[in-house]
């Protein structure tokens, strides 16, 4: 008994489709998973298990073999739980779909079945995209992150039943539409603004010449002195992003799971590490089109 499902695998900011296979045969009850999985990807055997039976599927006493391909990209994460159940459910014959083969899912399991969401939503579903695939299945926290890549059908869902049931053609699934432009502009908006900074005009003026310029700038003063409070309002005299750097923006937050329920990051981000840090800490970003101008400030 074979089957064939696709999932993803995220190389740093991007991803590439992945091929589930699972096959069911005669032997010792266990389950395999080769293709060069890490630890979560190893331990999901038992999430399946336990999501299986506990939605009322059975589970094969047979020897399961599940090989994700390619076998020389490295596996991690949760998200091959629902490809993986899945994959186990159709090579037994429990989902009969055209579907199977026409689109990604990726999706962490719970042992009751449910669906939990998973990082790096879009990029997969940029991959999805670029592969031809017709649909994306995953959690349904992710769907609206996931749609903002136009041309796929994003199904957000919260159960491996439901899944298995919108497969077998027994439920049908309104696909996630979100309209960019509108998302966009909604969320390009700053919690503050540098008009708020009373005196300190000299900084001020340093902040405006390295926006102008796109030039580091470096400031330094005990802690409480107000660092951090102009440092964060220097993104809001840069040029406001476009919506691909906003799109890159939000892949890299998708990826490090940092997104906090946002579909879109429409404004340059700012960290502010603690003042205590070391100064082997702050490591400057890696080469982006996104940032325009770079603040490092110490105690």
């Amino acid at each position: 008994m074979f089957s064939r499902i696709y999932g993803a695998a995220l190389l740093g900011i991007d991803a590439i489709k992945v091929a589930v296979e699972v096959d069911i045969a005669s032997g010792l009850p266990k389950l395999a998973t080769v293709g060069r999985p890490e630890g979560a990807v190893r331990e999901s055997k038992v999430r399946i298990r336990a999501a299986l039976r506990n939605c009322g599927y059975p589970y094969p006493y047979q020897r399961i073999t599940v090989n994700l391909a390619p076998a020389d990209v490295r596996k991690e994460g949760s998200g091959y739980d629902l490809p993986m159940a899945v994959g186990i459910a159709a090579a037994q014959g429990v989902v009969v779909s055209s579907r199977l083969g026409a689109c990604l899912m990726v999706g962490e399991l719970s042992l009751d079945g449910a669906v939990k969401p998973v990082r790096g939503a879009l990029p997969i579903a940029a991959a999805v995209k670029r592969e031809g695939l017709a649909g994306l299945i995953l959690p349904r926290a992710n769907s609206a992150e996931a749609a903002v890549v136009q041309g796929i059908d994003v199904y957000g869902v919260e159960s491996l039943a439901e899944v298995v049931d919108f497969l077998n053609g027994e439920r049908e699934i309104e696909p996630t539409r979100v309209d960019l432009a509108r998302l966009f502009h909604s969320h390009a908006v700053h919690d503050a603004d540098l008009s708020d900074v009373c005196g300190q005009p000299h900084v001020k003026r340093a902040l405006e010449v390295a926006a102008a310029g796109s030039h580091n700038i470096l400031l330094m003063g005990p802690p409480g002195s107000g660092k951090t409070m102009l440092a964060k309002r220097l993104a809001t005299i840069l040029p406001d992003l476009t919506l691909p750097e906003a799109l890159e923006t939000t892949k890299i937050h998708s990826v490090a799971g940092v997104l906090d329920g946002r579909a879109l990051v429409a404004v340059r981000p700012f960290r502010a590490p603690h003042h205590t840090i070391s100064d082997a800490g702050p490591v400057p970003p890696a080469p982006s089109t996104t940032p325009r101008a770079s603040c490092w400030w110490r105690p």
